[in-house]
C-alpha cells in the first residue's frame, strides 16, 4: 500500500503513466481494427458479444502475462539459431502472428475483390462461425498481448502502473468498439483500407520477427494520413449524393409543375 501511494505523489509516475496509456491505446488499434472485420461477419445478434468477449479476453490475457513479467522477459532470449541468426519466442509468436494476419487479410480481400455467388448471381455475404471467430482473435489477442506487454517492460518497472494502463486501454478499446465496427460495416471501402492495414501490421510483426526494428511511428503515421484521405472521400461521395438527390428532386418537381400548366389549358 505505501508503494502504491509513493507512485502516486511521484511525478514521474504519472508520466510514464500516461505515455505507457498513450502507448497501449495506439498498440489496441491494431487488435480493435481485426475484431471488428472478424466480429462484422457474425450475424447481427452476436455482434457485440463476439466483441466484448474478445476485448474481454484480451484484458485477462494481457493481466495474467503481467503476472509472470519475470518470465516474459526471457521470451526475448534466443531459444533456436537458424541460418546463423538466434530466434526467440517473442520473435517466433511475432512471425506466426504476422503470418495469420497476411493470409487473413488477404482472404478477406480476395473475397471483396472476387465474393462467392448464389444460383442466382448475386454476392453472398462472408460468414464465419461463433467459435471461430472467438478462437481467431484470441490468436491475435495473445500476439498483441506479449508485444504490447515486452514495450510496457521496457518503458517502467513498476508492475502497478502496466495494469492500470492496461486496464485503461483496454477500456477505451471497449467504447471503441461498437461505433468503429458500425463506421466499417456502413463504409465499404473502409473495409479494404482496413485489411490493407492488418496487411501492413502483419508485414511490420514478421519484420519485428526477424529483429528488423520498424519504428511504429511511421507505421501509424501512414495509416493516419491513409485514414485521413478516406474520411475525405467519404465527406466527397456524401456530397455528391446530396447534391444529386437535390437535383433530381428539383427536376422531378419542375416536370409536374410543366404537367400540371398543361393540362390546365383549355382544348383549342
Amino acid at each position: 500500500m505505501d508503494s502504491i501511494m509513493q507512485l502516486a505523489a511521484d511525478p514521474a509516475a504519472w508520466a510514464a503513466l500516461a505515455t505507457l496509456i498513450v502507448m497501449e491505446v495506439v498498440l489496441g488499434i491494431d487488435n480493435l481494427i481485426f475484431i471488428s472485420i472478424l466480429t462484422n461477419k457474425l450475424p447481427d445478434s452476436r455482434q457485440t458479444s463476439a466483441r466484448r468477449i474478445g476485448i474481454g479476453l484480451a484484458l485477462i490475457l494481457r493481466l495474467a502475462l503481467l503476472g509472470t513479467v519475470a518470465y516474459i522477459v526471457h521470451l526475448t532470449q534466443p531459444v533456436i539459431e537458424v541460418f546463423g541468426r538466434g530466434f526467440s519466442w517473442r520473435d517466433i509468436i511475432l512471425i506466426a502472428g504476422g503470418l495469420f494476419l497476411l493470409w487473413k487479410a488477404t482472404k478477406e480481400i480476395h473475397h471483396n475483390v472476387d465474393p462467392d455467388t448464389d444460383e442466382e448471381g448475386e454476392a453472398k455475404p462472408a460468414s464465419i462461425g461463433y467459435s471461430a471467430a472467438i478462437a481467431q482473435i484470441l490468436l491475435l489477442d495473445l500476439v498483441f498481448s506479449i508485444d504490447s506487454i515486452i514495450t510496457a517492460v521496457g518503458m517502467t518497472d513498476h508492475v502497478e502502473i502496466m495494469v492500470v494502463a492496461v486496464v485503461v486501454a483496454v477500456a477505451v478499446m471497449l467504447l471503441a468498439a461498437d461505433p468503429l465496427s458500425r463506421f466499417i460495416a456502413a463504409n465499404p471501402t473502409v473495409v479494404m483500407l482496413a485489411l490493407g492495414f492488418l496487411i501492413m501490421i502483419g508485414m511490420t510483426l514478421i519484420a519485428e520477427g526477424f529483429g528488423a526494428h520498424v519504428p511504429k511511428g511511421y507505421v501509424y503515421t501512414a495509416m493516419a494520413f491513409s485514414a485521413g484521405i478516406e474520411v475525405l472521400n467519404i465527406f466527397g461521395r456524401r456530397a455528391r449524393k446530396a447534391k444529386n438527390a437535390a437535383q433530381r428532386a428539383g427536376t422531378g418537381t419542375g416536370k409536374g409543375a410543366a404537367g400540371h400548366g398543361t393540362a390546365g389549358r383549355p382544348a383549342a
